[in-house]
């Protein structure tokens, strides 16, 4: 699996709701920039996805305007557009930000998410 495929899974895994599919391709380093907290251990990323997936029930979250900025053998970076929508109290809601995720790829081979930085759009 190349680092774009790397994001696909890692889109998908975000939409099962299931962090331990989201954990599977978290580089053990992984840290996480969000707009309100920084996550810098797989326990404080899980509580926030997990929050998330809470407060936004039926989330589904995707990539727009992928770009690959930065490539080479061990380490790929892209920037894009996220989208999510889903229920709030209820109530249907959609949003969407700025995201950078830096992939490294690992002893094994395998690309993993090391770095993912989202900021809301203004």
């Amino acid at each position: 699996m190349g680092y774009q495929q790397a994001l696909e899974a890692y889109i998908s895994a975000t939409n099962t709701h299931d962090f331990d599919q989201v954990a599977k391709l978290l580089d053990e380093g992984a840290v996480y920039w969000f707009s309100d907290r920084s996550c810098v251990t797989q326990d404080e990323i899980r509580a926030y996805f997990e929050h998330a997936w809470e407060v936004i029930s039926d989330e589904v979250y995707y990539a727009e305007d992928v770009q690959w900025i930065a490539e080479d053998f061990g380490t790929a970076v892209c920037i894009y557009t996220y989208r999510y929508e889903g229920y709030a109290q209820g109530k249907f809601t959609t949003g969407s930000g700025r995201a950078t995720n830096v992939f490294v790829r690992n002893g094994e081979g395998v690309w993993k998410l090391k770095h993912e930085h989202l900021s809301p759009l203004k």
